[in-house]
């Protein structure tokens, strides 16, 4: 991911996906860099490179994450942003080394590439590539995230931060930017940016053992004296546990709470 606070550039790449894509949509890679400058072609190289498989627009739980011996110093403005260090990286294998290259590779396949400003992730991989003797990952393969956001929101400020709260996906964990917190956070992005389906990776997270919701918890309320009457009526009430069990299934967080 781009290290500069200035307004990101357009990349000339795959914005989004066409209706005939979505509906055979399978496999694909979420994928960030951070990197000791802006521009490889001046000699910067990457410290860090993280990847989530997401399948259906939903994680699957396989992630690839790596730290980098970048073989140079790291630009002091680039540090204040990802906040790794030159010397954090001394004995870390190099981009070249087989448990980089290879691995990483391997773990994309053929699978389309997420990024937010794809050109600059895209420009760092192949840069990589090339220094390894590997071929390069085509820009047909690559879908920028960033030009998604333009065509949904025009003229807005559309960097991750700012999706991320318009989404109101939550940035707590997130005190400076990291390859692999960011691919988290870019999943769910993409997820809202192809129409928020189903949300199912923030619904198992938030589940809890029946035993710990219970009224005698700390600041917890106790039942009412008179139970509100339903205001649904028993049809609408029969399509929305079918909704629930043929789209849901296990995943709707209202499981949690009952008896």
């Amino acid at each position: 991911m781009a290290v500069s606070t200035a307004p990101l550039k357009p990349c000339p790449l795959d914005a989004g996906r066409d209706a005939d894509h979505l509906d055979a949509m399978a496999r694909e890679i979420v994928l960030d860099t951070e990197t000791t400058g802006l521009d490889p072609k001046s000699g910067h190289r990457v410290v860090e490179i993280a990847c989530i498989e997401i399948e259906d627009l939903l994680p699957t739980g396989r992630n690839f994450h790596r730290y980098i011996d970048p073989e140079r110093d790291i630009d002091p403005e680039a540090e204040k942003v990802h906040g790794i260090s030159r010397a954090s990286l001394r004995g870390k294998p190099k981009f070249a080394d087989a448990e980089i290259c290879d691995e990483f590779i391997d773990f994309v396949g053929d699978a389309p590439l997420i990024a937010h400003n794809a050109a600059f992730d895209r420009g760092f991989i192949n840069h990589e590539l090339e220094r390894a003797g590997r071929p390069a990952l085509l820009a047909p393969r690559w879908i920028c995230t960033y030009e998604m956001a333009k065509v949904r929101f025009p003229g807005m400020y559309n960097s991750l931060d700012a999706l991320c709260k318009r989404f109101k996906i939550s940035l707590a964990e997130r005190e400076k930017h990291g390859a692999l917190i960011d691919t988290r956070l870019l999943a769910m992005v993409y997820l809202e940016l192809q129409g928020g389906k189903e949300r199912g990776l923030d619904l198992a997270p938030i589940r809890k053992p029946k035993h710990l919701l219970t009224a005698s918890q700390p600041g917890g309320y106790g039942p009412r004296p008179r139970p509100l009457a339903a205001r649904s009526t028993e049809a609408e009430r029969e399509t929305h546990a079918a909704f629930v069990k043929k789209t849901l299934k296990d995943k709707a967080v209202w499981l949690a709470f009952e008896d």
